[in-house]
């Protein structure tokens, strides 16, 4: 048996799990930021760090008791070590550092979103590899090829906003406030997502890179006007506004669907995994699993749990490079991508 403690720190989330032989979690715990960046419409860097400085102990803390063990119990720590806010990484590999060094273990050094990737398969028996992983969060949104928990290959990425980032600025533009993916998820339940014909931007026929900037300008311009920045707002009604978040998110799922198709015609995968915080999505994770049903393809997506930031993923795949002896040195850094 081999139990990781997992850190997680890489935005505005600071985490903290337990999790033994890499699929029994133990313990998972979050403490969310939310609150603290709603006024600014977005995560602001400082006040990311400072709160990590600030919470992180009773996280670790959390993490521990509720897993019922001690530091004697736990065989290696994993941390982020990137891509994220540098500030925010460094709060938490510091921690891990300072652990490992005080309780003599070895450290893990963990992707973030490698971890999302492969986030889908904690609890799966046997692991779902090879598959196409679709990770989509808040600066995110990629494909890779994951033939194993250790090989994971980038086959395409976001060349301007990523989804989340998208959500979070049409959810702005709407006047609906932050964070925008649960928000455009929830009104968009009233609304008719065929009420407008925004663009479905798939760039060349075999591209499996995604760009959401059109779509965003679109929005914007149906809510203003065309040409216009500002105004208009006021004159849409709670269904005008349901509308185009509704068609908003519509037009993202269907890209993102038809860009993991593409990618599973191009790998012969029969396995779709779903990551990521946009993977809470009611609307992208009914579309993937129905496209995937009428394919025959296995489809697997995370607990909500394990979609948002947290440890548990870091942890889970953190047992696993710890198997293959993938250990690195206290003096390790951390790198913003």
């Amino acid at each position: 048996m081999t139990r990781i403690l997992g850190i997680e720190s890489s935005c505005d989330e600071t985490a903290a799990a337990v999790v033994v032989n890499g699929h029994d979690v133990q313990s998972n715990v979050v403490a969310s930021q939310v609150e603290l960046h709603r006024k600014f419409g977005g995560v602001v860097p400082e006040i990311a760090s400072r709160a990590h400085i600030e919470c992180i102990h009773n996280v670790v803390r959390m993490a521990l008791e509720e897993a019922k063990c001690e530091p004697a119990d736990i065989d290696a720590i994993a941390y982020t070590c990137r891509p994220g806010l540098v500030g925010s990484l460094l709060i938490g590999a510091t921690a891990a550092k300072t652990l490992g060094w005080a309780w003599k273990k070895p450290l893990i050094a963990v992707n973030h979103v490698e971890a999302h990737a492969v986030s889908g398969s904690i609890g799966v028996d046997p692991a779902p590899w090879p598959a196409v992983a679709l990770v989509v969060s808040g600066g995110h949104t990629s494909l890779y090829l994951v033939t194993d928990f250790d090989s994971v290959k980038l086959l395409g990425s976001t060349i301007d906003d990523a989804a989340g980032e998208a959500f979070d600025k049409v959810a702005t533009m709407l006047g609906l406030g932050y964070p925008g993916g649960p928000v455009i998820d929830r009104v968009s339940a009233s609304g008719d997502p065929k009420a407008h014909a925004f663009p479905r931007t798939l760039l060349d026929s075999e591209s499996l890179d995604f760009s959401f900037s059109g779509l965003k300008t679109a929005v914007r311009y149906k809510i203003h006007g065309t040409g216009q920045t500002t105004g208009g707002l006021e004159q849409l009604s709670e269904k005008d506004i349901a509308d185009i978040a509704a068609s908003f998110q519509q037009a993202v799922v269907d890209v993102l669907v038809k860009k993991t198709m593409r990618a599973v015609a191009q790998t012969g995968a029969t396995t779709v995994v779903l990551g990521g915080g946009v993977a809470a999505n009611r609307s992208l994770r009914q579309s993937l699993e129905a496209e995937c049903s009428d394919r025959k393809l296995a489809f697997y997506a995370p607990k909500m749990a394990y979609c948002v930031d947290n440890a548990a993923m870091i942890a889970s795949l953190g047992f696993h490079m710890h198997a293959k002896g993938q250990t690195v040195a206290f003096d390790g850094d951390v790198c913003a991508r």
